[in-house]
């Protein structure tokens, strides 16, 4: 069993100066239950190397058992800081893909060309596809053959408009996860905010924050099953 694990290479918060990045629960307990499970995860950013750590995901208030055993975990380190460049994976190689969360990939991963073919290539070989977070957001350009958007009609969730006003970021963010998968024609329901909420359809896995990111994981794992 192997899965491919697609981070942001983007470290920017918009025009505000701070940084962002991925969210490291949103990699770190979807990591451990893969590997716990017995998986091979390999782990990928556009840019390759050390993908940018969202500095907000490493205060004390956000750690939690995965992103504590993640730290102390040399392997895991170590596979993290030298990521595959997204040019050279081929979804060929995998059973699966799984896309962790923080604010990065609403700049990056959504556009990227390679991103949306990999998607796009995933769910046409019957592989599933696993978004956690704002990492729903990479599906915004992804088109079924037929050239309909991926999510249309299907039943999906991300971070909620709720959420992103907490975080006082709804004028920063490129676009709305929540208002993006409505747009695109996806049937949104959330879960209450902060609370572990996960959606099915199909080849598609979507959480909707990171409290949702090792029930995403293990969805995925029973998918695979």
């Amino acid at each position: 069993m192997k899965i491919l694990v697609v981070l942001t290479s983007h470290d920017q918060l918009g025009n505000t100066g701070k940084k962002t990045g991925f969210w490291l629960e949103e990699l770190a307990a979807p990591y451990f239950a893969f590997i716990d499970a017995g998986a091979h995860v390999t782990l990928a950013s556009p840019k390759g190397g050390q993908p940018p750590l969202d500095p907000k995901s490493s205060e004390p208030d956000s750690q939690t058992d995965a992103t504590r055993r993640f730290e102390g975990d040399v392997k895991a380190k170590t596979a993290l800081a030298h990521t595959k460049r997204l040019a050279d994976v081929s979804v060929d190689d995998f059973d699966a893909v799984f896309y962790p969360g923080g604010h990065g990939p609403l700049w990056d991963l959504a556009e990227d060309p390679l991103s949306i073919s990999l998607i796009e290539s995933a769910i046409a070989a019957g592989k599933p596809v696993a978004a956690v977070c704002h990492a729903p957001g990479v599906l915004r350009h992804v088109k079924t053959p037929a050239g309909e958007p991926l999510v249309r009609g299907k039943s999906v969730t991300g971070f909620s408009n709720t959420e992103e006003e907490a975080v006082q970021l709804t004028n920063i963010v490129p676009f709305l996860v929540e208002d993006m998968l409505k747009a695109n024609g996806g049937n949104y329901s959330k879960g209450s905010d902060w609370q572990s909420y996960v959606v099915t359809d199909g080849l598609l896995i979507t959480g909707q924050n990171p409290g949702s990111s090792e029930v995403t994981a293990h969805t995925l794992l029973k998918q695979l099953a």
